[in-house]
């Protein structure tokens, strides 16, 4: 039996290329793989007669070729083979494109298992590219619930399943189960051989639910494991700040803070003035004031003597902050610096000095204040803006400036509370849920490509009038597996610029470099940009007073709360701002997810219904947390299994805080696995 720190290089086939690839995917060793689950699994089981196979469906069929195989070149580069199978209730027409290997595959009078998906019309079926197989030998591919995995170019899931199953021989019982046995019974889960077994190869959908189902709670179970030890960890004394006079705050200002406001600057100066560091999450929808609360807490330790930090994602951002913080702030005579990484040499060696002798009150800056050469004199407050945006790791690396600094973090992502508490660990909740008196309601319309045409008289009648649009289109990784075809910006940036060559038309995209996607969005907080088109990127929170418009392409691609956080970035000025969604899909989910956006703008609400629909699994993830990825939650793990992992977490913390007992030794080697695998960024 092999250990499952196995490279996966002992897997026969799988060479150094094909490590590479594997790699690619995050498969280093038998346990990744083991841990890379199915993406989908299709219904092979089950044969139908051809005149009862669905149209627009795959299926199998059991069929007998009726000729020869015939090869046709239809022109260069383009092979056709076409065959005729039967059954007793009737006949298909069969197509493979450019694999004339198939002509002699395929036998005139031999009986094959075909699955793929009926088209033609009634009188005369198709259907092209099927897998196939003798009936004699079925079972491999049809006859069976066919796992289907995430791959790249130069794998394919036929050398995924392989490697599975031979990782799954060789593992056998040897998997140390993280779960204990008395959970697993209170809790009717299963075993993990049978779990890991029935995740990848299903001998029946009820299997694969139970199977589903444990690995679900498994992920929640340790990550509620995790993060409770370490709230059990943490310990040590913080730079208490003594309460001031809030009053004072609120009279320089020149509007009436809501009753949010008011309650989460409390519970952070309460947090505050403790002798333990502050951890607390004030989560907001965008546009209702999070950035007040940071203004007062800085505000606080500057009338300490103590100084402040404010990091944000983007030098744009930072900008923006600078100028709303320093007009929070001059009023007291507290200094507002910046510090970013296109400043140069001189102004940020201006700027360090002034950190270090403690003239600066708050910096304000990007991943540059996390550079080694970055020290202040009295460090007492980290605030972190779009938290995901930075991970926990950055979080943690500039409240290591300053011993047991006080944090805080801002999110213009709204999370259930429940859900918030487990992204974020052992941080307090503070909840903004009230937007400030004159905030635009943005109405938002969910149309088809039909509407083309009037969308465009519509976009420029809005920049007629002086007003600034955006239109996102989707991010395609490389592989996505389509079956239409998605709008990418830098084609629809042309397409909308020939479409409207009086307009200032730009683009703007993850992959540029940083600087010219700070000239273009520094265009566009000027004013010089009529329609800027991006893909995500402009999710987080550029403030463009003059963008009346958000347009999404293909939106049924987008998260509710994704959706959510492009709307919110129009109706932030006086201005009438609209959303609109175009989507040609027809899909339950793609409606519902839709039909949302256009009834409620209350980021809370939409996501309950992102929750209702995707699961908690989605919430998760490296990419916006910092957080271990969910291999199996985001697939089956709803609400429901979250909050009984998180109730048996809790009640085994209860029993056994630090994971000590011997039959918690598999457990505690988990939740050390997630530590290490994040380089202690959870910690």
């Amino acid at each position: 039996m092999a250990e499952l720190n196995t490279d996966v290089r002992f897997l026969r086939g799988v060479g150094e290329q094909r490590a590479k690839l594997l790699a690619k995917l995050g498969v280093h060793n038998l346990r990744d793989l083991l841990e890379y689950f199915p993406r989908a699994y299709e219904d092979r089981s089950v044969t139908v007669p051809i005149a009862q196979a669905p149209f627009d469906q795959s299926v199998c069929i059991r069929a007998t070729v009726s000729a020869p195989p015939l090869l046709s070149r239809v022109r260069r580069g383009m092979e056709l083979v076409k065959l005729r199978a039967f059954d007793d209730t009737g006949s298909v027409d069969i197509t493979f494109f450019n694999q004339n290997y198939v002509k002699n595959a395929l036998h005139q009078g031999e009986t094959y298992v075909f699955y793929g998906k009926i088209g033609g019309i009634p009188m005369r079926r198709t259907m092209s590219n099927p897998d196939y197989e003798l009936e004699r030998r079925a079972g491999a591919k049809t006859g069976r619930i066919m796992p289907r995995y995430r791959l790249c170019h130069g794998l394919s899931n036929t050398h995924m399943m392989g490697y599975v199953r031979e990782c799954l021989n060789m593992t056998g019982t040897k998997v140390p189960d993280p779960l204990p046995k008395p959970v697993r019974e209170k809790y009717a889960l299963a075993d993990i051989d049978f779990a890991y077994e029935n995740i990848h190869f299903p001998a029946d959908f009820p299997t694969l639910e139970a199977a589903r189902h444990r690995l679900a709670f498994q992920e929640f179970f340790l990550l509620a494991c995790a993060l409770g030890a370490m709230r059990n960890s943490h310990h040590g004394g913080g730079i208490p700040v003594p309460h001031p006079d809030i009053e004072q705050f609120y009279a320089s200002l020149s509007f009436e803070p809501t009753d949010a406001q008011r309650r989460a600057i409390d519970e952070a100066l309460g947090d505050m003035a403790l002798s333990c560091p502050m951890n607390r999450l004030v989560q907001g929808d965008v546009g209702s004031g999070k950035t007040l609360v940071a203004a007062a807490c800085a505000w606080a330790a500057g009338q300490a003597g103590l100084q402040a930090a404010f990091m944000a994602p983007t030098e744009i951002l930072a900008e923006q902050h600078m100028d709303t913080l320093t007009g929070f702030l001059s009023p007291f005579g507290m200094r507002v610096d910046k510090l970013t990484g296109s400043m140069t040499a001189k102004e940020k060696r201006e700027v360090k000095a002034r950190l270090s002798s403690g003239e600066t009150a708050l910096v304000v800056g990007t991943h540059a204040l996390l550079t080694a050469d970055v020290e202040f004199s009295r460090p007492a407050l980290v605030i972190t803006d779009e938290q995901h945006r930075f991970g926990v790791s950055q979080r943690g690396a500039l409240s290591a400036k300053g011993e047991s600094a006080h944090t805080l973090v801002m999110s213009a992502t709204p999370i259930p509370r429940t859900l918030a508490l487990m992204i974020y660990g052992d941080l307090d909740v503070s909840i903004i849920d009230e937007l400030p008196p004159g905030r635009q309601k943005v109405d938002t319309f969910a149309v088809n490509e039909s509407y083309r045409e009037r969308l465009y008289g519509f976009m420029a009648k809005l920049v007629r009038e002086g007003r600034q649009v955006f239109v996102v289109c989707p991010m395609v990784e490389e592989n996505d597996e389509l079956d239409y075809e998605l709008k990418s910006a830098g084609e629809h940036a042309k397409e909308l610029a020939a479409r409207f060559p009086s307009l200032r038309v730009e683009c703007v995209h993850g992959r540029m470099k940083s600087a010219d996607k700070n000239a273009v969005m520094a265009a566009v907080v000027r004013g010089e940009v009529d329609i800027l088109v991006s893909t995500t990127v402009i999710e987080v929170g550029v403030d463009v007073p003059n963008a009346a418009l958000m347009v999404v392409e293909n939106a049924e691609r987008f998260g509710l709360s994704q959706l959510h956080q492009l709307r919110g970035r129009v109706g932030r000025g006086t201005h009438k701002s609209w959303c609109i969604l175009v989507s040609d899909s027809r899909t339950e989910e793609a409606r519902a997810r839709l039909g949302a956006m256009c009834r409620t703008n209350n980021g809370f609400r939409i996501s309950e219904e992102d929750l209702r629909l995707r699961g908690p699994g989605d919430f998760f993830g490296s990419r916006q947390h910092g957080l271990p990825d969910m291999h199996i939650a985001g697939l089956g793990g709803g609400m429901d299994v979250l909050k009984t992992a998180q109730t048996a977490a809790q009640e085994l913390l209860h029993d056994d805080p630090e994971l000590k007992k011997p039959e918690h030794s598999a457990l505690s080697e988990r939740v050390r696995a997630l530590f290490a695998a994040k380089n202690d960024m959870l910690n």
